[in-house]
């Protein structure tokens, strides 16, 4: 339901703010509508959390956000259905599930990029009123571990500081985050941070060199797994060097002395903790020399931290550092946990995980069960915890969870052991699937497909990492008969006969009840607490302004950091110091076997449903790759731009090899973004074992044993085509173009390519070939009333199969005599230029360019962007423009003065 005020007649252009829906810094957009339709955006300079800044895939959302796959109907096994015929449908099958195997045989399964809003609904439709608490959510795959880090040691899941701390800090830790690339905006706040203030230090811990290592004066390339003992050495080297704050500890912290004899027994010495982390001892006694002397210290933590085994004691780790010498409550000082999705804070403020209860309530205080049941007069309040993501999963797989119902994620994909997921997901009596598009892994598998709105239709709140609440503004009419989240579950709740609880009209109501419960018998006891907005007007809900929680009598304004005073949310007041134990992943490599390590690329978004309808946000890595170091490679026979295969639980996934000196020996990593959708064989998380944290249940997607080979394809090259296909070839990744699409193909058995084309293209009748004697290679060219509708290359060994951008750009085009050779040659002759890889996705300006411009003398990023405008925009290339000028002036330069 979109609010009608602002989906009344409109003027030709009109602007309106409204929030990104990507990542958790949670950027400030004003977008531009015209006649119904998103068609430009740019970064608000008012919001606090960008000032302004997009990143590449903020600045494409009017482009993503319109989809030929997108789901305009309620569809139940296959046929189009009346949202009436769905939901009773759905609600039939849950009440005789229910009734037969009782309320834990049910499921949600939500995601962060739900408004906190839908997320409310759902967890209290499912705790309050169905009486289960097997209600989880895609966080758990990425924030769970920090959530219970922060209720360890603080009392409550509070991030105590804020954006405005990453800048003024004078000493910055960046561990197990590639910032560059995962938060770019706060990145590039962090690059002019730095600029201005050259003696700010910035430290990077990752295994791997990143983007991130741009801005670095310290990279620390541990051991994959290390990083707990890197800060019990940190822990046990403060209370050598004089570093402990004792007066903060005195009077603020409980548990020091049992956390630092943990530390100490386990990592006595630098040398044993630069031995353990598998660092120069040197450089690690740098960064402990830092943060013992510098008082304004920022630990900023993410996912390398999060997805392990043991996530909760890493996140203690650093939490206990901060305690112990007092850097925290200040500016400038603070542990900082950054999420990786736009609503995880939001979704935790409503009790989306399994173990928790709404407003930072949990299971494990009866009192709070009790709080919960009497404010939501619940019927059938939820007792005790539910299953855990991968514990959930199990369960349907088993037949013990008989219906689940997946909103606005795609667990087939992202999940770890994701083929076991699909199949738990085919044994299933019943899944429900809430989605904008059709087609993901996910919905090819629903029962009942729901059609949901997404960006600049739905209208409710997110909140960001640093605490600060937004509201992301219905915009445009939802298309077809696609209606919000929360509405779908109020509509479904009365199907079950909930009437009372579920008579919302407008995401305010939820809005205000929410914010009431935070205030709920709280009395100061609780972090959550925005009961300034229990009564708040629809008009001013419509027009909120950011603002960072707690937002109540004593801080009406919103509260930019916490713990200012010393006093935390534990029955002591005092924050804990938790003894640590620190270990390595549960799985360690087998002879033979490398450590695959997954993450985000630059452009690209989770499962790619929105980020992979754009043309551009595909151009700066358009295929599923793998990073090895030039080494390994050497010795398993891998070379740069071939394919390699990589293997474990029965699945694989193939990847284009890039050589990369930042890996560390051993060790691979590749992206999660591809899937079904748009590759054949390259859904990472397939290979993930299903490995978690015994606290928090988050899994480990860093660290996974999996064997590396070289794929050997009979036949290599690539398809331009104007339909949408799944191509003959073992292998195929798919990319969209501004016309069509473009498959990159290797096959390992032979193929008769001119039959095949024949066959996926009867309406083709005008064909050009080549091809020779000894069958080495193919090409294939088909039009229709003259315009080029399929071309395709092909070798034996695809070293002959050179790709030109220029051949991109002629599909449905008109090609006359000279144009059809230029089409079976594959470029467009010497006179067109091929820029080569893109590494300024805004203004697709590619690797050559650059390179020539630098010999040209643009030495400098800055100098770059004045002559090709790349770096100019979202800044989101700068690392690589900055890498490539270190290559071809810098390092020459130096090689020429010795």
């Amino acid at each position: 339901m979109t609010d009608d005020s602002l989906i009344a007649v409109q003027p030709a252009a009109s602007q309106h703010k409204t929030t990104c829906c990507y990542c958790g810094v949670g950027c400030g957009v004003n977008a531009q509508v015209s006649h119904s339709t998103v068609i430009a955006v740019s970064g608000d300079r008012n919001h606090p959390a960008n000032l302004g800044r997009l990143c590449v895939k903020g600045t494409a959302l009017h482009q993503t956000s319109q989809s030929p796959d997108r789901l305009l109907h309620p569809m139940v096994n296959g046929v189009r259905s009346t949202w009436d015929a769905a939901l009773e449908h759905t609600a039939n099958g849950f009440r005789r599930i229910i009734d037969e195997h009782g309320p834990n045989a049910v499921a949600f399964y939500l995601s962060g990029q739900l408004l906190t809003e839908d997320y409310y609904v759902a967890n209290k439709l499912m705790k309050g009123f169905i009486g289960t608490a097997n209600v989880d959510t895609n966080s758990r795959l990425c924030m769970a571990a920090a959530t219970v880090a922060h209720k360890k040691a603080f009392g409550y899941d509070t991030v105590p500081g804020c954006y405005e701390d990453l800048e003024t800090t004078d000493l910055l830790v960046l561990v197990g985050s590639n910032t560059a690339y995962a938060h770019p905006v706060v990145f590039q706040r962090i690059v002019k941070a730095k600029a201005e203030r050259p003696k700010m230090k910035v430290v990077v811990i990752d295994p791997r060199r990143t983007a991130t290592c741009d801005i670095a004066d310290l990279h620390l390339a541990l051991r994959p797994g290390a990083d707990a003992f890197l800060f019990n050495g940190l822990l046990s080297y403060l209370a050598d060097h004089d570093g402990l704050d004792q007066d903060f500890i005195n009077s603020s912290c409980e548990g020091l002395d049992a956390a630092l004899a943990t530390a100490r027994a386990q990592v006595p010495s630098v040398a044993q903790a630069a031995t353990i982390c598998d660092v120069p001892a040197a450089d690690l006694e740098r960064f402990y020399q830092l943060f013992c002397a510098t008082p304004k210290a920022v630990t900023v933590f993410s996912q390398g931290i999060n997805q392990s085994s043991s996530g909760v004691d890493k996140g203690s780790s650093i939490i206990n550092c901060h305690l112990a010498s007092g850097k925290i409550g200040k500016p400038g000082a603070t542990p900082f946990s950054i999420t990786g999705q736009p609503n995880a804070m939001g979704g935790r403020e409503v009790g989306g995980l399994a173990n928790q209860l709404a407003a930072h309530m949990g299971f494990d205080n009866p009192a709070h069960i009790d709080k919960v049941a009497r404010f939501w007069h619940a019927p059938n309040m939820a007792q005790h915890e539910g299953l855990k993501a991968v514990d959930m999963f199990e369960a349907i797989h088993r037949g013990e969870i008989k219906a689940v119902w997946i909103m606005a994620t795609n667990p087939v994909v992202s999940m770890p052991d994701a083929n076991f997921v699909r199949e738990a997901l085919e044994r299933c009596e019943l899944v429900v699937v809430n989605e904008c598009i059709a087609n993901t892994d996910t919905a090819k598998l629903a029962n009942v497909l729901l059609p949901a709105t997404t960006w600049s239709e739905k209208h409710g709140t997110v909140t960001n990492s640093e605490r600060c609440i937004s509201l992301q503004k219905g915009l445009v009419p939802a298309p077809g008969e696609a209606l919000n989240d929360w509405d779908i579950l109020c509509r479904f709740a009365r199907k079950l006969g909930f009437e009372q609880g579920f008579d919302y009209q407008h995401p305010v109501d939820i809005f205000r009840e929410h914010s009431a419960l935070s205030a709920f018998e709280n009395n100061g006891e609780r972090d959550f607490d925005i009961s300034a907005f229990a009564t708040i007007s629809k008009a001013d809900y419509n027009q909120l302004a950011p603002v960072q929680w707690p937002v109540n009598a004593a801080a009406p304004n919103g509260t930019k950091r916490m713990f200012s005073d010393g006093r935390f949310f534990t029955p002591s007041k005092r924050a804990r110091l938790i003894s640590v134990t620190a270990r390595f992943p549960k799985k360690p490599p087998n002879n033979g076997q490398m450590i695959m390590n997954t993450g985000r690329i630059r452009d690209q978004w989770h499962t790619m449903s929105r980020t992979g309808n754009a043309p551009h946000l595909m151009s700066h890595m358009d295929e599923p790759g793998v990073d090895i170091h030039p080494a390994d490679a050497k010795q398993l026979g891998l070379s740069e731009g071939e394919l390699a295969v990589l293997e474990n639980l029965g699945a694989r996934y193939l990847g284009r090899i890039k050589l990369n000196d930042g890996q560390r020996r051993g060790e691979v990593f590749v992206p999660i973004h591809w899937n079904d959708r748009f590759a054949s064989s390259s859904r990472a998380d397939a290979l993930v074992n299903a490995i978690t944290d015994p606290i928090c249940g988050q899994p480990e997607f860093k660290h996974s044993p999996v064997k590396v080979s070289a794929y050997k394809p009979v036949w290599q090259g690539y398809l331009h085509t104007t339909q949408d296909l799944a191509p003959a070839s073992d292998y195929w990744c798919k990319i969209l173009l501004a016309t069509g699409f473009k498959y990159r193909l290797a096959h390992n058995a032979e193929c008769d390519w001119a039959k095949w084309l024949r066959s996926a293209y009867p309406q083709v009748n005008d064909w050009v070939e080549i091809r020779d004697s000894a069958r080495a290679f193919y090409t294939g060219a088909g039009f229709v009333n003259g315009a080029l509708v399929v071309a395709l290359h092909v070798s034996r060994d695809g070293k002959d199969v050179a790709e030109h951008r220029w051949l991109d750009d002629q599909l449905g085009q008109p090609c006359d005599l000279n144009q059809r050779f230029a089409v079976l040659a594959g470029h467009g002759g010497s006179d067109v230029e091929d820029e080569g890889r893109i590494v300024c996705s805004c203004y697709q300006v590619g690797e050559k360019a650059i390179v020539k411009a630098i010999a040209e003398g643009a030495h400098s990023s800055a100098a770059l962007g004045e002559k090709l405008r790349c770096g100019t925009n979202c800044g989101s290339c700068l690392p690589e423009l900055n890498q490539l000028v270190n290559i071809h002036y810098l390092a020459k330069l130096a090689t020429a003065v010795e």
